[in-house]
């Protein structure tokens, strides 16, 4: 199949949507993203990999970083998870407080806010208030590039202005589901939410996901089968806040959104798939960036139905 060509038909199909959407702006050093930048990148599990666009430009995953984390926390705590995240679909925006009221501080999923929130506590606990460095060489492990690092910048923007995160954090403290102290946990959380990369490391980031848990390049074992089912099943239920359904119905793969701009994706034994436009949609997901995906699975064929 050739790759390169599909990727260059997206672009021009997608060169009419841009001047649509809007950049993150809740998180002041997000609003100065350019929403005319678009990159896409394909790394298949045979070593090959195809990209377009600015694929070398870097910016904050955000919430990709969730994907991680519950990585590492299915590895750690599997069974400890029971009762302090669940995995459903949520249903309602990533940072519903309602929602968790309702449901006495235990968030539906791991990829909406509070549930990554309780993720990062529980990894505070294990590994201390540095715990976004672990996350941070995990990540790096996973794409195999140790040159990434943390926005401070970033992570600054998130602290002074991440007043619903406190107030998810302090609703489910008091409900007895986060242990540490908010600061700590919160800080564990912003930093892994700003880490920067761009589409060809992210892409090469989830490929182990596309391959049951082994990176195929490196034959590094990161995650067992069993994990990355699991990881992949969350990603299509989960992984597009309120509008997952919607993912799942016209797009068919296993994905993760970022406010970033930043869009991860699977097709199982074949490939992973990263794309980046920061101008989101009213759910908070990448508007080109989601058309674009729907578009690579229409000219491909490839999903998981």
């Amino acid at each position: 199949m050739d790759y390169q060509s599909i990727l260059e038909k997206i672009r021009a199909d997608v060169t009419p949507l841009f001047g649509q959407g809007k950049v993150a702006t809740y998180i002041p050093a997000l609003a100065s993203a350019d929403p005319y930048d678009f990159a896409m990148s394909l790394q298949l599990v045979n070593g090959e990999s195809y990209h377009i666009g600015s694929c070398e430009k870097t910016f904050s995953i955000q919430s990709i970083s969730k994907v991680f984390m519950y990585e590492m926390a299915l590895s750690l705590f599997e069974a400890s998870l029971i009762g302090r995240v669940n995995v459903e679909p949520s249903g309602n925006p990533f940072n519903s407080l309602i929602q968790l009221e309702y449901e006495k501080g235990i968030p539906r999923n791991p990829f909406i806010n509070p549930g990554a929130i309780v993720i990062a506590d529980m990894l505070t606990s294990h590994f201390g208030n540095n715990a976004y460095d672990t996350i941070l060489h995990y990540f790096q492990n996973c794409s195999n590039n140790f040159s990434i690092d943390i926005d401070t910048e970033i992570a600054s923007s998130e602290l002074e202005s991440g007043y619903r995160n406190y107030a998810l954090a302090n609703l489910m403290k008091s409900f007895g589901n986060i242990k540490n102290p908010i600061d700590d946990v919160l800080h564990t959380y912003f930093n892994a939410c700003s880490i920067r990369a761009n589409t060809v490391c992210l892409a090469r980031s989830v490929l182990h996901l596309a391959n049951q848990g082994i990176d195929p390049i490196t034959n590094n074992t990161l995650l067992c089968g069993e994990h990355s089912k699991r990881i992949n099943a969350l990603m299509l239920t989960c992984g597009h806040y309120d509008a997952s359904g919607e993912f799942a119905y016209k797009i068919g793969l296993p994905g993760k959104s970022g406010v970033g701009g930043g869009i991860v994706a699977i097709v199982p034994d074949i490939m992973s798939i990263a794309v980046y436009s920061p101008a989101l949609n009213h759910h908070g997901n990448s508007l080109i960036g989601t058309k674009a995906l729907e578009l690579f699975t229409r000219y491909s064929g490839h999903t998981i139905f």
